[in-house]
């Protein structure tokens, strides 16, 4: 006759089924904590809440559309034609890796103009303003590449447009690369400023970076499930997304000159 022993689960089994039942867990609990912490948010987190919302509209509407920018309005491609547009697309990927190098070496004066300027808040607004000049000048860099298109007719009577000119390049290029300065900006003083702010009321730093965080996501989900309609309401044209991007990095700017409060004073306070 065969007796069958019960087994109680090894401890290497008991301590995966733990640790994946508190990732789990701990997953929810760190949103939860989230969530719950706004309610317990000091005025000046709100106020950089919405600056830095407001923010990141803008950002979002120019780095989903900016090589697609320079595909279709600079370079006066089409999507799929295997010309024009391709050639656009990899312009502003150069671009793109000089935004980056800008934004490298702008990283590292990031304390020295903000002692220059006057704060760190303020250098962010101005800065806010800076963006909103930037997308603006996107419109002026279409309308420059239209108005200076040359076109080619073939054999077949087709007119084919060429590559916008020497000028308009540089320009949009520049425009790339001078974006550096407000986003290595954007990548630093906004997480400092929860910093100081959080320490300044007793709120836990983690717990507002993480809430900081919320304001940086949310835009981007708003962006992105909206980009389509957008997108197909405005014909594919990117000119009005930048607009709006213009128009929320303007408002961001005014929140952080006036609305915000100084870490210095409340230092003082």
């Amino acid at each position: 006759m065969v007796h069958e022993k019960a087994t109680a689960p090894s401890t290497a089994e008991q301590t995966g089924d733990e640790v994946e039942g508190g990732k789990k867990g701990g997953g929810v609990a760190v949103l939860l904590e989230l969530f719950a912490a706004l309610k317990d948010l000091p005025r000046p987190m709100w106020i950089l809440l919405l600056a830095t919302c407001l923010n990141w509209i803008a950002w979002f509407l120019f780095l989903l559309f900016d090589t697609d920018w320079m595909g279709k309005e600079v370079y006066g491609g089409k999507v799929g034609d295997g010309g024009l547009y391709d050639h656009g697309m990899r312009t502003g990927a150069i671009g793109l890796t000089l935004n980056s190098v800008v934004l490298g070496f702008a990283s590292l004066g990031v304390v020295f103009l903000g002692r220059q300027i006057g704060g760190a808040k303020r250098l962010w607004g101005i800065v806010n303003f800076l963006l909103a000049f930037c997308l603006v000048m996107t419109v002026l860099i279409t309308k420059l590449a239209e108005s200076t298109r040359r076109h080619v007719v073939t054999r077949s009577g087709i007119t084919t447009p060429l590559k916008p000119v020497a000028g308009v390049r540089a320009g949009a290029l520049t425009l790339f690369a001078v974006l550096g300065i407000p986003q290595a900006v954007t990548y630093s003083i906004p997480f400092a400023l929860a910093s100081i702010f959080s320490s300044k009321h007793g709120t836990g730093q983690g717990v507002s970076l993480g809430v900081l965080n919320l304001a940086i996501v949310i835009p981007q989900m708003m962006v992105s499930l909206l980009s389509g309609l957008w997108d197909e309401l405005f014909g594919g044209g990117n000119l009005p997304s930048f607009i709006v991007g213009a128009v929320a990095a303007a408002a961001s700017g005014i929140v952080a000159l006036t609305i915000l409060p100084s870490p210095d004073v409340l230092s003082a306070q």
